[in-house]
C-alpha cells in the first residue's frame, strides 16, 4: 500500500515537472517581446527628441529681398492727353473749266510738290476762244489807231480855223470808244488765257494726294466760283508741318493756366512732347500755339492745338497720338522701377520693408514714366525701403532679410 502511494506521488511530481517544462519557453518569449517593445519605444523617443532638438538648433532661413530708397530727381509735372493729328492744309481738287479729262499724272497716294501737274482737260475749245479774243484785240487796236489819227487831224484843223469844235469832240469820243474796245478785248484775252491755263490742274501745295475719283475720258464739270456743281477729282493734304489737336479737362486747364501765370508766359508757346501709337517713348516735340477762348459746356473741356514738324512724313492726318504738357515747374520727385508697382484691384501698391524686417505694403498714386522709371506722386517717403527684387517673397506681414540695391535710370529720354 505504501509502495503504491509513493508511486502515485512520484507520478504527480513527474507530471507537474512536465507542465512546468512546457510553460517555460512561453514565458521567455513574452519577456523577450516586452524587452523589444521597451527598447523600440526608447529608441523612438530618443530619435524624436533628437530631431526636435535639431530643428530647434537649426531654424529655416528667412527669404531675402533687395531693397532701395526711391530715386529723387528734380522733374517738372506733366499731364498726358490723347490727341489726333490733322492737316494744316486740306483741299478738294476740282476743275475750274469743264471738258474731257485727258490725263492723270500721279499715282494714288504719292507725295506731290507744289506746282506739280496732276490733271489735264481737253484744251482745244479754250485755244479757239483765246484765238478769237486775240483777233478781237487786233481789230480794236486798229480802230484805236485810226481814231487817234482822226482826232489828231481834227485838232490841227481846229487850230487853223478850218475845222470846228464839234468835229474835235466827235473824234475825241470815237477815240475813247476805240480805247474802251481795246481794253475789253484785252480782258477777253485774259479770260481766255485763264481758261486755257486751268486746263492744267496743278498741286497748290506740297502734300500727299489721295485716290483719283475720275478716269481719263470722263466729261467733268467746272466752275470758277463753284456756283454750279463741279466734279471732285481728288483730295490733297499737307504733311509738314502738321497739326495736333487735343482737349484739356477743366481741372487740367486750370493747372496749366496757373503754371503759365507763375512762369510769366504770354500767348501759348509751350513745348509739348508726343508719342505715336507704336512708340514707347516721347521722341517728338511740338509747340502749343492755340487754345480756344471758351470751354465746351457739354464736355467740360477746352480745345488745344499744337504744330509739329514732320520732315520724314511719318505722321499722317487722322492718326492718334499721346501728348504730354508741362503743368508745374521742376520739383523733387520720387521714382521707382515700374516692376516694383503692383496692381491691387483699383489701387497700386509698393512693397516696403520696415526697420524690423517686416514686409509692409503702401498704397501709392503713380504718374507717368520718366527716364525709364515710374513717378510716385504720393504714398511713399524718400526714406522708405522699397522692394525692387525678390517680390515673390515680399508677402505682406512676412519677415525677410534685406540686401541693399540701387535704383538706376533706364534711359535718358524723359
Amino acid at each position: 500500500m505504501i509502495n503504491e502511494m509513493e508511486r502515485a506521488s512520484d507520478g504527480q511530481t513527474e507530471s507537474q515537472g512536465r507542465r512546468l517544462a512546457g510553460r517555460a519557453p512561453t514565458k521567455w518569449w513574452i519577456a523577450a517581446g516586452i524587452a523589444v517593445i521597451t527598447l523600440g519605444g526608447a529608441w523612438f523617443k530618443y530619435s524624436h527628441g533628437g530631431s526636435e532638438r535639431s530643428v530647434e538648433a537649426h531654424p529655416a532661413p528667412l527669404p531675402q529681398v533687395v531693397v532701395s530708397r526711391p530715386l529723387v530727381r528734380e522733374l517738372d509735372t506733366r499731364i498726358g492727353f490723347l490727341g489726333q493729328l490733322s492737316a494744316i492744309n486740306q483741299v478738294e481738287l476740282r476743275a475750274q473749266v469743264g471738258g474731257t479729262l485727258t490725263g492723270i499724272f500721279f499715282k494714288d497716294g504719292d507725295i506731290v510738290h507744289a506746282g506739280a501737274l496732276l490733271f489735264t482737260v481737253e484744251s482745244r475749245q479754250y485755244e479757239i476762244k483765246l484765238a478769237e479774243a486775240i483777233a478781237q484785240l487786233d481789230v480794236a487796236t486798229a480802230r484805236l489807231s485810226l481814231a487817234d489819227q482822226q482826232l489828231g487831224r481834227a485838232r490841227e484843223l481846229e487850230r487853223g480855223e478850218a475845222g470846228t469844235v464839234e468835229n474835235v469832240d466827235q473824234r475825241t469820243s470815237d477815240q475813247r470808244t476805240a480805247q474802251a474796245s481795246v481794253e475789253d478785248a484785252k480782258a477777253q484775252v485774259r479770260d481766255a488765257q485763264f481758261d486755257l491755263e486751268h486746263c492744267r490742274i496743278t498741286a497748290p501745295f506740297t502734300g500727299r494726294i489721295g485716290t483719283h475719283l475720275v478716269s481719263v475720258g470722263s466729261l467733268i464739270a467746272g466752275s470758277r466760283t463753284a456756283t454750279s456743281p463741279t466734279t471732285l477729282l481728288a483730295t490733297l493734304v499737307s504733311l509738314d508741318p502738321i497739326h495736333l489737336d487735343f482737349d484739356m479737362s477743366e481741372s487740367d486747364f486750370l493747372a496749366f493756366s496757373k503754371h503759365r501765370s507763375l512762369a510769366g508766359k504770354g500767348p501759348p508757346d509751350e513745348k509739348i512732347d508726343l508719342s505715336l501709337g507704336d512708340e514707347d517713348r516721347y521722341t517728338r516735340q511740338g509747340v502749343l500755339d492755340f487754345l480756344d477762348n471758351t470751354l465746351d459746356r457739354s464736355s467740360g473741356t477746352i480745345h488745344a492745338r499744337a504744330t509739329v514738324r514732320n520732315p520724314d512724313l511719318s505722321m499722317t492726318p487722322g492718326e492718334f497720338t499721346r501728348v504730354r504738357v508741362i503743368v508745374a515747374a521742376p520739383a523733387p520727385t520720387l521714382l521707382v522701377p515700374d516692376a516694383a508697382v503692383l496692381p491691387d484691384q483699383s489701387l497700386r501698391i509698393v512693397m516696403t520693408v520696415s526697420a524690423n524686417g517686416v514686409v509692409t505694403p503702401k498704397p501709392v498714386v503713380t504718374g507717368e514714366m520718366r527716364e525709364g522709371l515710374r513717378v510716385i506722386q504720393s504714398g511713399l517717403d524718400s526714406n522708405d525701403r522699397v522692394v525692387i527684387d525678390g517680390l515673390p517673397y515680399a508677402v505682406p506681414g512676412a519677415k525677410v532679410t534685406t540686401q541693399d540695391g540701387e535704383i538706376r535710370l533706364v534711359s535718358s529720354q524723359k
